[in-house]
């Protein structure tokens, strides 16, 4: 798991050159201004979902891991806190290889790292991590890039 500001982005392209169509994206798209949706960049190898909901508690928030993407979470109307723990020896319950996730419902994350407006969190397969926690009266927009491995 990488947390870090936005404008440190290029730095982690050595990590996954497809990081690099991820920051042309953003230069080019005003994130905010977009709708909730699924929108392709590179066919499935990379493209971003637009979301918003209300925050969850940390009981509320369950973990979860991808095996083929890596994803990179933008926060970008309120602050988002994530759960986070290494899943790297643990068996996930009823990963859908379809949609790339799996849950650990039952799993307590070790930390849990904030994010704020203008910050990235990418997380790596081996990354369990509880998205959406925050503010339970107020609706987070973010814009999650999934990235192939």
């Amino acid at each position: 798991m990488i947390i870090d500001n936005l404008t440190n982005l290029t730095k982690y392209v050595a990590l996954n050159r497809s990081f690099q169509t991820v920051i042309d994206y953003l230069k080019a798209n005003d994130l905010k201004s977009m709708e909730p949706g699924h929108y392709p960049i590179d066919g499935d190898n990379i493209f971003v979902n637009i979301q918003e909901g209300f925050g969850k508690t940390k009981d509320e928030a369950k973990v979860e891991c991808h095996h083929e993407m890596i994803d990179i979470q933008i926060p970008l109307t309120e602050v988002e806190t994530y759960g986070y723990i290494d899943i790297t020896h643990r068996d996930v319950k009823g990963f859908d290889a379809v949609t790339d996730i799996g849950f650990f419902p039952d799993l307590t994350p070790l930390c849990y790292p904030v994010c704020q407006v203008g910050m990235f969190a990418i997380f790596f397969p081996q990354d369990g991590h509880a998205p959406m926690i925050g503010d339970t009266a107020r609706k987070i927009k973010k814009a999650i890039f999934k990235v192939k491995i």
